[in-house]
């Protein structure tokens, strides 16, 4: 059995998210998006982590699931609901060795009580009140410290681990090694997240990491961006230590199998540049500009790809011999609205969605399983194309950049686009 597991969300209670990002609506979008296990992220805001108490209760060990209520389906041990892991991700900014350093870490725990503990000790650093996301002024090794001596069976895992500003790696704050970073912690250090804007195949250009598990989630900010990235778990069974082990590489009865990626270009960070000239380059046009813009001068945002290549100590088609595979994907609302020329949210692109979800079941189902056939008589032939377009990676992206999104073209600047009604023929 496979299990579509995303460790990385956010709740309505961190900064910049949506009002909808409450544990039921994020019970409904996992269903919908097709995933079996999903972080409850926040654990560490006194709001949030109380609405989970109330709402969730236990599912196989370590793992809980929603409370039946009126209007959902839940019921009894039904194995098809949403299990949801206690996750939350704290942002560590303090000085190391005569530079300023801002980390984020995705914590993972095994219970209620465990999270009380960790609450607890955090909330005598700072304020675990103002942000879903708390900021510390806390070395990522102590809180690894903290975190690990209150019980070893929780994970510290570096997020977005290659993002210019916030991340273990990154070019403005981050470290040139695991182990500068959190020093005699690194070998509690199973995994890394590797981000939006960078794949598995990036990561595999450094020998640093052959080692480490490289793990991808949405990092949502609201309920439908769930399952942007995920992880493939494979076995017959499922719970809390089984997918701490697997992320190990210690599991015999569950194994990660594969992850599902953005295309990196299309990650807000991926090439450097600098927004308010307009300016976008690749790592090797930086180099020639010293990393300034050509325009005003000041210093570029530099992106993920540059950083890999600083770090890089082989060639671009190197494949470790452990390496877990990999298959990128584009959210299906975004192949809809490229195929028909609307926007995301618009009432042409939720038609066909809201079809296609009705016939398949779920989005991860659409974009990984249903035959091309199927997918024409469901819809039409051009979103059926568009599908099989992003299968393959026939696509084109303008990478992305100083916190700019890259964008999408799914039939390409050149290629004919497919004339549609905007979703006017679909039949519910």
């Amino acid at each position: 059995m496979q299990y579509i597991c995303d460790f990385h969300t956010h709740s309505k209670y961190s900064r910049a998210t949506s009002k909808q990002a409450d544990i039921d609506n994020f019970g409904k979008w996992a269903k919908i998006k097709g995933v079996d296990v999903l972080g409850t992220g926040d654990f560490t805001h006194p709001l949030w982590f109380r609405g989970l108490k109330e709402r969730l209760i236990p599912a196989e060990d370590g793992l809980f699931k929603l409370k039946p209520s009126n209007g959902n389906n839940h019921n009894g041990n039904n194995h098809n609901e949403t299990r949801f892991i206690l996750t939350t991700e704290i942002s560590s900014i303090y000085s190391k060795n005569g530079k300023t350093r801002k980390i984020h870490n995705i914590i993972f725990a095994p219970s209620f009580e465990v999270v009380e503990k960790i609450n607890t000790h955090l909330g005598w650093i700072g304020n675990l009140k103002s942000d879903g996301r708390p900021i510390l002024g806390l070395d990522a090794k102590e809180l690894a410290k903290i975190v690990l001596g209150i019980s070893p069976d929780c994970m510290v895992i570096p997020a977005h681990a290659w993002t210019p500003w916030f991340s273990i790696f990154g070019h403005f704050s981050g470290f040139d090694s695991i182990e500068e970073c959190f020093e005699e912690y690194s070998k509690y250090i199973y995994a890394i997240e590797t981000g939006l804007s960078s794949d598995p195949e990036m990561n595999w250009r450094w020998s640093k990491l052959d080692n480490i598990t490289l793990i991808s989630n949405s990092d949502a900010h609201s309920p439908h961006k769930i399952g942007r990235e995920a992880n493939i778990f494979e076995g017959e069974k499922i719970s809390y230590n089984l997918i701490t082990e697997a992320i190990k590489r210690k599991s015999d009865e569950l194994k990660l199998v594969r992850t599902l990626e953005f295309f990196p270009e299309e990650g807000k960070y991926h090439w450097d540049g600098h927004r308010d000239c307009g300016v976008v380059l690749s790592p090797e046009e930086s180099l020639k500009y010293n990393n300034l813009c050509p325009v005003c001068g000041k210093m570029m945002t530099i992106g993920v790809m540059n950083r890999v290549c600083q770090l890089a100590d082989r060639k671009d088609d190197t494949k470790p011999a452990n390496a877990i595979p990999f298959q990128k994907l584009i959210p299906l609302e975004e192949i809809i609205a490229d195929v028909i020329g609307l926007g995301v949210g618009t009432k042409g692109v939720e038609a066909h969605y809201k079809n296609l979800i009705r016939v398949f079941g779920n989005e991860f189902n659409i974009l990984l399983n249903v035959r091309k056939g199927e997918l024409t008589g469901a819809s039409s032939p051009e979103i059926a194309e568009g599908i099989e377009k992003v299968r393959q990676g026939k696509i084109s992206i303008q990478p992305g950049y100083d916190g700019e999104f890259g964008k999408i073209s799914v039939f390409g600047e050149t290629e004919q686009r497919p004339k549609t009604n905007g979703g006017q023929e679909v039949l519910f």
